[in-house]
């Protein structure tokens, strides 16, 4: 089976494009709506993320807990936000290394905005057949592809729901 390097989804939520982006530029609430990212760390920054900065992700699949060191790759208030993903462990992001990018973004439409939530594995000098395996052991039996197009509908699902209730009066 060929790999899959990137997958993405999108849902319209009835908020402004600037709102949306400033709810997904603030790595330190992810944790509200993703099913396994819980938030930054102690000593990340608060707020909005500008381009260049950096944070250190929790995450949680299971029983197992890591954390990632991200740097903020776009910051395009209204347009665009991403992150990529460039070293892991257990308490501390120690092993460096080109893991996988976040990209979100945001598309006028009528009075709200399409969001569009997109995950890239920059894992590209593994082999195919060692990303599959591994894949397949940390995610019950899925390539990271696959695992990550459930994560992106919850993430978006959950993101749209609390938005739309913070507006409601």
């Amino acid at each position: 089976m060929a790999r899959k390097f990137t997958v993405s989804g999108s849902i319209v939520i009835d908020v402004p494009p600037d709102a949306a982006y400033l709810a997904v530029s603030r790595p330190g609430d992810m944790g509200r709506w993703s099913p396994e990212n819980l938030g930054t760390t102690t000593g990340s920054a608060d707020g909005s993320a500008a381009l260049g900065a950096s944070f250190v992700g929790r995450n949680k699949r299971g029983a197992l807990k890591w954390v990632t060191r991200c740097t903020v790759t776009a910051a395009e208030p209204g347009q665009r936000f991403a992150f990529r993903v460039h070293a892991i462990g257990l308490s501390r992001p120690r092993l460096p290394g080109p893991i996988a990018t976040w990209e979100y973004r945001f598309e006028p439409v009528g009075d709200g905005t399409r969001v569009t939530e997109t995950w890239t594995d920059d894992r590209r000098t593994w082999p195919a057949f060692a990303a599959n395996a591994f894949d397949r052991l940390v995610t019950s039996g899925k390539t990271f592809a696959e695992f990550q197009v459930r994560n992106i509908e919850t993430t978006l699902r959950n993101l749209k729901r609390e938005l739309e209730q913070a507006r409601t009066p």
